[in-house]
């Protein structure tokens, strides 16, 4: 098939590592120009110069998704460098073991910038990109959810519980724009970050006694999903969530 995603405008938050560099890498290489947004620039602008490597266009900017101000002064550096936004990615999240436990054991401050980030800093780069969409007459919202949202006992569950709604909230909301907006939950996956976190036996635990595709999830797993939501080849899906996690928990 054509590859309708040359010369697309591409903003990734959290975009300096994990999915995020994954995401900014692959649509690089299919051609499109990526806005890189993360809190730590140092992480961002490693992944603009593997962007560059590969022969892409990036622009690297400071980002707090959960600050309204910084996120608007961003889109709009957007807008004026690459003409508007094609396809936004809300990946940006506070995620891992940290809020994997009960309520009572974090803090109302974790509770708080837990929800700041992941629910909040998607309605803020929801919303302000809606300008960047209109100037390219539409275009496509990726938000990143995860198979924990399906059974939330946990603050990290619940805030990506949240992220499910608002992906079919917004999807109502914004298709007189021609915006679509779908979503990915992710499974366990081999993000180093995760592996890391979670450790082998967690991970093994998973492929032999908990998945029904017996290997690991691996990044491209996500990246592929989200090459096709971001793509003319979903055109006709919007508010919709795809689970990408191995058959889990359909095995236990």
């Amino acid at each position: 098939m054509t590859n309708d995603l040359a010369e697309k405008i591409l903003v990734v938050t959290g975009g300096g590592a994990g999915f995020g560099e994954a995401f900014c890498a692959t649509f690089a290489e299919l051609g499109a120009r990526i806005a890189i947004l993360d809190v730590d620039m140092k992480a961002a602008s490693r992944v603009a110069e593997r962007v560059t490597a590969s022969g892409g266009r990036s622009l690297v900017l400071e980002c707090d998704v959960a600050n309204e101000a910084q996120v608007e002064q961003a889109m709009g550096k957007v807008v004026d460098a690459f003409g508007g936004v094609d396809v936004l990615i809300n990946n940006a999240a506070l995620h891992l073991r940290k809020y994997n436990q009960p309520f009572h054991q974090l803090t109302r401050d974790e509770h708080r910038a837990l929800l700041d980030v992941n629910v909040m800093g998607v309605i803020n780069c929801t919303l302000s990109a809606r300008a960047g969409f209109a100037a390219r007459g539409g275009g496509a919202v990726i938000n990143i959810s995860s198979i924990g949202s399906y059974y939330c006992a946990t603050p990290y569950g619940v805030s990506k519980l949240a992220v499910r709604g608002l992906t079919m909230a917004f999807a109502k909301d914004l298709a007189p724009e021609r915006v679509r907006v779908n979503c990915i939950a992710p499974g366990l996956m081999a993000t180093p970050a995760a592996l890391a976190d979670q450790g082998e036996i967690v991970f093994r635990d998973f492929v032999e006694n908990r998945q029904l595709i017996k290997r690991r999830g691996e990044i491209d797993d996500v990246v592929n999903a989200a090459v096709f939501l971001a793509s003319s080849r979903s055109g006709f899906m919007t508010g919709e969530t795809l689970k990408v996690s191995g058959g889990y928990p359909l095995a236990i």
